[in-house]
């Protein structure tokens, strides 16, 4: 993945709109960049609901690429191959890691999105997070608090949708936004740590657009990036969705990243279905699944003499963007508005 280096979160607290926009009222403009996304370097039983209420607290975060804006996605950098060592035939092997013992697991918490359509997500859990910097990553698109970019269906699921409008008063770093999204956050409300997070989606297709679900440290105020560390759940984009991302951050390795794809059957998208991405958390190891199928094991073992930084507890962060250094320009047949569907979210922990 791209270079990860953030800047501090910008807080605001600013009023829902009402649903259709005829009342709303454009929040001010955010204060710079923090946590920014970027692309890969080499990559029960439900809780109780709160009734959603009319205000969140807000921020903008993000995460820092090289400067340079990039019109179309960038090949992700392929890591150079280390060479093999010839074994010395008096050494003893290096032993394998550890198999990652069996554990049982609780329900944490859990949000199934239920609610009247165009309600705000449970203010209890989320915030959203508002504003058009960029967040060092070029991305094109303003992220508001209006239930057109974020807010429930009335079926059940959350929507973040990305839309091509000029909504007077939103100004991003480019000048006068052209796009729209959402982008919310557990941040101060809710974390992840030894466990599972999963989350079933839909996500759009057409480039230019970047959906992800990641985690950031909930230390990240106090210490920034890549010290918090950084957990890429699933990435992707729009241009290739038939393709999802994972990758793990931290000191000494955020710009060349563990990072690993999943690939669906020719012909399938991420678009044609929902589908469920996850994070198995240890002491030891990071593991990630798509539909129950593991595709990749981060090992404590493999960062060497750096800092193992998932130990902590996490905040979760979803968000659609549009353009941006590895989401690239949208295409003349990238289609508007763009959907984010997520059907739930879960959290276990260890009994």
């Amino acid at each position: 993945m791209s270079t990860r280096m953030l800047t501090d979160l910008a807080a605001a607290t600013l009023p829902l709109a009402l649903a259709g926009g005829a009342g709303y009222a454009a929040p001010p403009l955010d204060s710079g960049p923090g946590p920014t996304r970027s692309g890969p370097a080499a990559h029960s039983t439900a809780a109780a609901k709160t009734s959603p209420a009319q205000a969140f607290s807000q921020t903008d975060s993000g995460k820092k690429v090289p400067p340079g804006q990039a019109k179309k996605r960038p090949t992700p950098p392929t890591p150079t191959p280390t060479p093999t060592p010839t074994p010395d035939p008096t050494a003893a092997p290096e032993p394998a890691p550890e198999p990652t013992p069996e554990r049982q697991l609780v329900l944490d918490w859990r949000d199934d999105f239920d609610g009247p359509a165009g309600a705000p997500p449970n203010p209890a859990m989320w915030n959203y997070e508002l504003g058009g910097s960029g967040r060092g990553n070029q991305n094109l698109e303003y992220t508001t608090n209006r239930p057109q970019n974020a807010s429930l269906d009335g079926a059940g699921n959350l929507v973040l949708t990305a839309r091509s409008d000029n909504v007077a008063g939103l100004y991003c770093w480019y000048g006068p936004c052209r796009y729209t999204s959402g982008r919310i956050t557990t941040q101060g409300k809710k974390t992840v740590a030894h466990g599972r997070v999963e989350a079933r989606m839909k996500l759009p297709k057409g480039q230019g657009l970047w959906p992800a679900f990641w985690l950031l440290g909930a230390n990240y105020p106090q210490v920034g990036h890549p010290q918090s560390g950084e957990i890429d759940i699933m990435e992707l984009v729009g241009d290739e969705p038939f393709r999802a991302w994972a990758s793990v951050h931290g000191p000494g390795y955020t710009l060349a990243g563990h990072t690993a794809k999943y690939d669906l059957p020719e012909g399938s998208t991420f678009n044609d279905e929902f589908h469920t991405f996850a994070l198995d958390w240890h002491e030891q190891e990071l593991v990630f699944s798509v539909d129950g199928n593991e595709f990749y094991r981060m090992h404590r073992d493999l960062i060497g003499e750096n800092e193992w930084v998932f130990e902590d507890p996490f905040f979760v962060i979803l968000n659609l963007t549009v353009g941006g250094t590895w989401g690239g320009e949208p295409a003349a047949d990238t289609r508007f508005p763009a959907q984010m569907v997520i059907d739930h979210i879960a959290v276990y922990r260890p009994a």
